[in-house]
């Protein structure tokens, strides 16, 4: 069977992204050799989020028919308008309409929501009191990502009644609210491992004359602990973890002092995610809408990712003080968080309209697209409510975790 080289299958980049790309690698090698192999987390750092060059820090387009890939957000309104009922039972509860979004793409999702808060506040039938303060924060360290999403944000928020601001940090100061993080998880570093004699081998980034290559080497004692508590592994067995996810977590959600943390991403729960079939790790490249793996090809030009450890993120929801509040499916989610009532609202009779919102919807829910490869899970603090949030209403698999 003939198998197809990446050349093959993904498009050529124009010239001055190779060079672009080229420059990264060169600064990558430069590190190799002062420092000698980098792991693939120190790998993947570089390749997303080097100063001027990384692929989130470089002014690249990414989103979109025209970028490397398409979020719910960027299919339609409908996943924000869902998301937005959610929103609305949490904030009910509080005296302040405070949003935290983490790593807001193009901004895409903030607009929605501003929106449909809004709209849902004016609609007498919809019985939504949203607190007359409201302000929506947006976490983002690429300058280029934040000057997308302030073109966009700009003329949507201009006076409406939101305070709208950019950090570069989490809160430092204590705050109540909501934060969301849509896609965000799944772009984290991880340290890619291999099982070889049943020891633990580090997989590591080198170069050859220039050019970036794969090695391995006895992986350090925490990595090495991490994979052995995953049980037993066969040998030639390759993966990854999340070593950073607790510390991310518990930075990000350190001064939330009452509220709930919702993310939405890829990924599996523990149990399913090591499994004998997915014996090459989770680690994929995405350009310009091809998924692949070859992960060192044009670094900067290219997205890197893993799959979530479902599992692995509430443990690290638990240590950071959190409670647990519902993990499901991303199709139940929006079913219980008033899915059929969005779209009965955005259907016009007009054939080719609706059917355009029947793609998205299918899109969203469907099982062998978005509808259950994504997972949605949520955590709170010092919340008092038994009741349990609608978006996990209809099925919550925290069972599973």
């Amino acid at each position: 069977m003939n198998q197809s080289k990446p050349s093959d299958i993904l498009p050529e980049p124009p010239e001055e992204l190779k060079q672009h790309s080229r420059r990264l690698v060169a600064r990558i090698v430069d590190r190799i050799r002062n420092d000698g192999p980098i792991s693939f987390a120190q790998y993947m750092e570089m390749a997303l989020y080097e100063p001027g060059l990384g692929y989130y820090s470089a002014g690249l387009h990414k989103f979109g028919a025209r970028g490397d890939f398409v979020t719910a957000p960027e299919l339609g309104d409908v996943f924000g308008a869902c998301l937005a009922r959610q929103v609305t039972e949490i904030a009910d509860t509080m005296d302040e309409c405070n949003i935290l979004e983490i790593g807001a793409g193009s901004g895409a999702l903030a607009a929605q929501l501003m929106a449909e808060l809004d709209a849902l506040a004016l609609d007498p039938e919809s019985r939504v009191s949203l607190p007359e303060s409201r302000s929506y924060s947006i976490l983002e360290t690429s300058g280029d990502l934040r000057a997308v999403q302030q073109q966009r944000l700009e003329s949507r928020v201009a006076g409406d009644g939101w305070d709208v601001r950019w950090l570069d940090k989490p809160p430092e100061k204590a705050w109540s609210g909501i934060i969301l993080a849509n896609e965000v998880v799944d772009a984290l570093p991880v340290e890619r491992f291999l099982i070889s004699d049943g020891a633990v081998r580090q997989v590591c980034v080198t170069a050859m004359e220039g050019k970036l290559e794969f090695a391995d080497r006895a992986a350090p004692a925490e990595l090495s602990e991490a994979v052995m508590s995953l049980g037993n592994l066969p040998n030639g067995y390759r993966s990854e973890v999340s070593v950073q996810l607790e510390p991310w977590l518990e930075s990000v959600t350190r001064n939330l002092q009452h509220g709930v943390a919702l993310f939405v991403d890829y990924g599996y729960p523990q149990n399913e995610f090591y499994l004998s079939h997915r014996r090459a790790g989770t680690v994929m490249a995405h350009y310009r809408h091809r998924a692949h793996g070859s992960l060192l090809r044009y670094p900067g030009l290219q997205d890197l990712t893993a799959f979530v450890d479902f599992t692995a993120l509430s443990r690290a929801g638990s240590k950071a003080g959190l409670d647990l509040l519902g993990y499901t499916s991303q199709a139940l989610f929006l079913m219980g968080s008033g899915l059929d009532e969005v779209v009965h609202a955005r259907l016009t009779g007009d054939s080719e309209a609706d059917m355009a919102l029947n793609n998205q919807v299918r899109q969203l829910v469907f099982p062998d697209l978005m509808g259950e490869k994504f997972q949605v899970i949520a955590f709170g603090r010092n919340r008092d409510e038994q009741q349990p949030l609608r978006g996990f209403s209809f099925r919550d698999l925290s069972d599973r975790l």
